[in-house]
């Protein structure tokens, strides 16, 4: 406890202040203990379930000051959802001075502060030859450090993180107990005498050799190492994670080959932003994402005069880069000069590894060497991605240093129950609701790998444990065969709660209007959703859906042609599947082979099992209808000769498509040369569709003329750019014409192509519809559990206020 003298005044006041949000662990009530001094206020401050609790009293004017400077200028990591203050009586506050108090534990209701990389000041610090923690891999501060990755409980103190076995020394101490210093209250600080240890292993077992290695000591070995072309596998904050020069194309395609990652492209770090600027345009925002505490992986387009290894991101005309995250890495790079690459530590489809004798077993065959440590990891947790698009950053995939932020819901989901929503089957996320606010987790992973599945189930139960929420909801994917859904059920069953089947395409939309703020009783917005499937109410696939819907309902008003996928799952791995497809529901074979038999595209597809096809296209034989934008991708890229026969990871194709586009052809060519789509009707129930046959005309004379592939690219986006805007229009109007909604929400993972993206959002916004997108929830499937949660609670809600019981 520390305290402070101050002198009473008659006309003093008294409050009680409470105070929400992400305020543990980021040095708030030192910063409160400081204000109070400043504003000559008597009182105490504690941590407690709901956040920080302080009561004061003072002078009037001392008073206010103090509570507008509380909310003016809290510390960086600090996000204050709500304030709340009431009046007390002057003998609720006895003390004299003002002081710190030990944390309270209730019910808890406020967040956890996700990872935060090295504040300015630490890395000056380690870097500083007369500082006592020079090049000391685990400095921090109330400002940056471990948070999510380190904690087993809340209230946030030491006891309750990987940090309780390593007592503070003396000095630790002393800044620890000085509201003064920033390291006030900061748990996971430490330094060489008392906190963890870094070291250096051979993962064949065999010693190091000191002198051939280590320099300045042990992370400045590893610097070493990757530049003498080895691969290394690094401890890091939220996992394992393999390392090794980029430049050097022999240790990215043995890193490659070992951890069995096929084409996928690779992050990178770097040590500062002068070594990114030499292989990438970095632009202001770009810059700003790539310093700020989330450090998350910015994807950035490439330089054309200078590249890394090839096999770093092959096909892709962008990079991604982050900056070090942690002490750490800052050590380990302060000698490289060029990038490295630092990718999960694992083989590819696996979780990655957090503990030290599991990766010495797991990735022995992958790295020669592992730098390790003894600080312990509470919470897997991968990097997160972020992109730029329209000029706004956008989360593609949210961890470290994103989640667990929450997602402060709009008004009126404040008296919805406790959900919990399971998330999809490829990119999962959870999410927890809980008084108003939507806890989404971390990215987890593809499910169908039986240790993701166990990690997803780990990971479920340590927020419940942090957060202290048990459901009285759970809400599910419609699809019957997600693994997360049949979880759900088994829970929901075991629990005997009520349980909400949501529809894909419906739970993105809702996603991004929980984001965006929109009221639970929001009137219906127009939404176009696109992605590569989902599972639709007639229990067909959809993926390119045009939905009227609020949070509650929905009605779908318009789709993309449905198509077989001959092969089922097998016709996302072979594009060609859908090329051919296409070709027998747009022309079929003989007018293709009459009009096209000279292309090399017609002989490539002759080759195939065309007689097996048919009888399964004719007999619905595994080949389940799809609606899907992302199909209709693979089979344009694989028409124009991209991945034709393969690809080898999920978007190969579209993102190498998109990366071909040719900029003169997209922005200054003839509208008229835009590959044409059309809109007709479903002759069965009339709904409105888009039909490609005008497109697959254009595309199939461009190849006879031998058109250049990137200006193919170019007309293909620009066309069905142009048609999603004239399905929007045509969507947005009452059947007498007259314009019915102005609002139309933009999600799905085809919209992380940023070339559709922004023609989509700029062409729409011209045209005077409101456009909401995604920004800090990714508009992928990471995003699915938070519209599942946003939708099951509006439900729950509306059956409330219409007097069913079914919802607690």
């Amino acid at each position: 406890m520390m305290d402070t003298g101050t002198v009473r005044h008659s006309n003093e006041q008294a409050f009680n202040i409470q105070v929400s949000g992400l305020v543990q662990g980021v040095g708030f009530r030192p910063t409160v203990w400081n204000l109070a001094q400043r504003h000559d206020i008597r009182g105490r401050v504690s941590n407690n379930g709901k956040g920080v609790q302080i009561l004061v009293a003072g002078e009037e004017g001392n008073v206010r000051k103090f509570m507008a400077d509380l909310t003016q200028h809290p510390p960086p990591l600090a996000k204050i959802a709500e304030v709340f203050t009431f009046p007390i009586a002057l003998s609720d506050v006895p003390e004299n001075t003002f002081v710190i108090t030990d944390s309270e534990h209730s019910l808890v209701q406020t967040g956890i502060v996700p990872d935060a990389a090295p504040c300015p000041e630490c890395v000056a610090e380690i870097f500083d030859p007369f500082a006592r923690r020079y090049r000391y891999p685990f400095t921090n501060c109330t400002h940056c450090g471990p948070r999510l990755t380190i904690q087993n409980g809340i209230p946030y103190d030491r006891p309750s993180t990987t940090m309780k076995d390593f007592a503070l020394c003396e000095a630790c101490l002393k800044e620890y107990q000085n509201p003064q210093d920033r390291r006030f209250h900061a748990q996971p600080i430490a330094c060489y005498t008392c906190g963890p240890k870094v070291w250096i292993e051979r993962t064949d077992g065999k010693p190091v050799a000191v002198h051939s290695y280590t320099m300045l000591d042990d992370a400045d070995a590893g610097c070493s190492l990757l530049r003498q072309g080895h691969i290394l596998a690094i401890k890091g904050l939220g996992g394992f994670q393999l390392a090794c020069d980029a430049t050097r194309e022999e240790a990215v395609s043995r890193l490659r080959a070992l951890k069995q990652r096929e084409g996928k492209p690779l992050a990178l770090m770097a040590r500062d932003l002068e070594v990114i600027r030499r292989y990438c345009a970095v632009g202001k925002v770009e810059a700003e994402l790539l310093q700020s505490p989330a450090a998350p992986i910015v994807i950035l387009n490439r330089h054309r005069d200078i590249s890394l290894a090839p096999d770093v991101a092959p096909g892709m005309s962008t990079y991604g880069f982050m900056l070090p995250n942690s002490p750490l890495h800052h050590l380990i790079l302060h000698r490289m000069a060029h990038p490295i690459v630092l990718t999960s530590g694992n083989h590819s489809g696996e979780p990655q590894w957090i503990d030290n004798d599991q990766a010495r077993v797991q990735l022995k065959d992958i790295a020669g060497f592992m730098v390790l440590h003894n600080r312990g990891i509470a919470q897997r947790v991968d990097d997160s991605v972020v992109k730029v698009m329209g000029q706004v950053p956008r989360v593609l995939r949210r961890s470290r240093g994103y989640a667990p932020t929450p997602v402060w819901l709009p008004a009126g989901f404040e008296h919805a129950p406790a959900i919990l929503a399971m998330g999809g089957e490829l990119k999962n996320t959870f999410c927890l609701l809980k008084n108003g606010q939507a806890l989404l987790s971390h990215h987890i992973g593809d499910l169908e790998n039986s240790l993701v599945y166990a990690d997803y189930q780990r990971a479920i139960s340590h927020y419940q444990l942090l957060f202290e929420q048990r459901p009285d909801i759970i809400a599910v994917d419609l699809h019957p065969e997600y693994l997360s859904s049949k979880l759900g059920r088994a829970q929901a069953n075991l629990g005997q709660l009520p349980i909400f089947e949501i529809q894909h395409h419906h739970a993105h939309l809702a996603a991004c209007l929980a984001e965006n703020g929109v009221p639970v009783n929001t009137e219906p917005v127009l939404g176009v959703i696109l992605d590569g499937l989902g599972y639709g109410e007639d229990h067909t696939i959809w993926g390119g859906e045009f939905l009227l819907a609020d949070y509650a309902s929905f009605t779908r008003v318009g789709t993309f042609k449905p198509v077989p996928m001959p092969g089922g799952t097998q016709a996302i791995k072979e594009p060609w599947r859908n090329t051919y497809a296409h070709v027998m529901a747009g022309m079929g074979w003989p007018q293709f082979a009459m009009n096209y038999s000279g292309l090399p595209l017609c002989e490539f597809l002759e080759k195939k099992p065309r007689r097996m096809l048919d009888r399964m296209l004719s007999n619905r034989i595994n080949s389940p209808l799809a609606s899907s934008c992302g199909r209709l991708f693979d089979a344009a890229a694989a028409a124009m000769g991209i991945c034709p026969e393969r690809v080898l990871h999920e978007g190969q194709a579209p993102m190498e498509m998109e990366a071909l586009v040719d900029d003169k052809t997209l922005f200054h060519e003839d509208e008229a040369l835009a590959y044409p789509f059309s809109i007709l009707r479903l002759k069965h129930s009339g709904l409105p569709y888009v039909e490609p046959l005008g497109m697959w005309q254009a595309l199939l004379g461009d190849l006879v003329l031998n058109t250049p592939v990137p200006v193919m690219a170019a007309r293909f986006h620009k066309g069905l750019a142009n048609v999603i805007c004239r399905m929007v229009k045509h969507c947005s109007q009452s059947p007498d014409g007259q314009e019915r909604l102005h609002t139309v929400v933009l999600s799905g993972g085809v919209f992380q192509n940023q070339v559709l993206f922004e023609l989509v959002k700029i062409r729409l916004e011209t045209e005077g519809f409101k456009v909401l997108s995604h920004k800090q929830v990714p508009m992928n499937d990471g995003g699915l559990a938070l519209g599942q949660a946003a939708i099951a609670a509006a439900r729950c809600l509306k059956s409330r206020r219409e007097g069913d019981s079914t919802c607690v």
